[in-house]
């Protein structure tokens, strides 16, 4: 049976004070948690991140890197820098990487195998925009980015992936698939990698659903048949609303 990760995503909040100050209150209130925990921070709260949650249940990534090791990348962060100072985790293909920072599913690809290249565990993003649903293409759409995120990485690297689907036109707006909805999705993605990588590395994928998710509905869509937890956004900015849904 696969475990449930929970992750949240602070996105660009919290300064390093503020993060420490969340912690302190998160930690004795997740201590007893049967599922993983994962805070994924802005820069230059990690190192401050990694530090206090050591000896924790709760474990620490970041929100995007770069594919090269190191170069004339000017403000970018390599995953061998983020493996130097303890991170475990890295967000890749975030629909707003995608949307404002111009990531394609090319830089994505490369991101995973630089990621897997220094002992990082990626959370890879897909996820279809409001029009492509009402189109009704959405299968299409997160099956190929699955398909092109995953290019080249060998069973083992699959297995260790955890995908994320986010519904585009949930992130921040208030709107949530329905479990039902989100379910059938993931087996969709479920499906489309037992077909290039075999059932068996399919059914050991962890595929998370965000967008929106939040204390009252958290239950409902964890305990769905093929969604192995979530990827939390606003909700996972204070630590009682956070803690709620790790603990559904």
């Amino acid at each position: 049976m696969r475990k449930k990760i929970i992750a949240g995503n602070w996105k660009m909040n919290k300064t390093p004070e503020e993060a420490i100050a969340y912690m302190q209150k998160f930690i004795p209130l997740v201590k007893d948690a049967k599922n993983e925990i994962i805070i994924c921070a802005p820069y230059i709260d990690l190192a401050f991140l990694v530090e206090i949650t050591k000896k924790t249940n709760i474990k620490i990534g970041a929100q995007n890197m770069h594919f090269k090791e190191s170069g004339a990348y000017t403000g970018e962060v390599s995953g061998k820098m983020l493996k130097s100072i303890g991170v475990e985790y890295v967000i890749i293909g975030h629909s707003e990487r995608r949307q404002y920072f111009a990531e394609t599913d090319e830089t994505v690809n490369l991101k995973i195998k630089s990621a897997f290249e220094n002992d990082l565990k990626p959370i890879v993003c897909v996820g279809e925009t409001l029009e492509e649903r009402e189109k009704g293409i959405t299968k299409d759409i997160i099956t190929n980015q699955t398909e092109k995120a995953l290019e080249g990485l060998t069973h083992e690297q699959v297995k260790n992936t955890i995908i994320a689907y986010e519904p585009i036109w949930a992130i921040g707006t208030g709107k949530t698939a329905t479990a039902e909805d989100a379910n059938n999705s993931i087996k969709q993605i479920r499906e489309k990698i037992a077909n290039i990588y075999g059932k068996d590395t399919a059914e050991q994928v962890i595929i998370q659903y965000g967008g929106s998710v939040k204390p009252s509905n958290a239950k409902e869509i964890f305990t769905m048949s093929d969604i192995d937890g979530g990827l939390v956004g606003g909700a996972s900015l204070e630590p009682e609303d956070f803690n709620n849904i790790v603990n559904y």
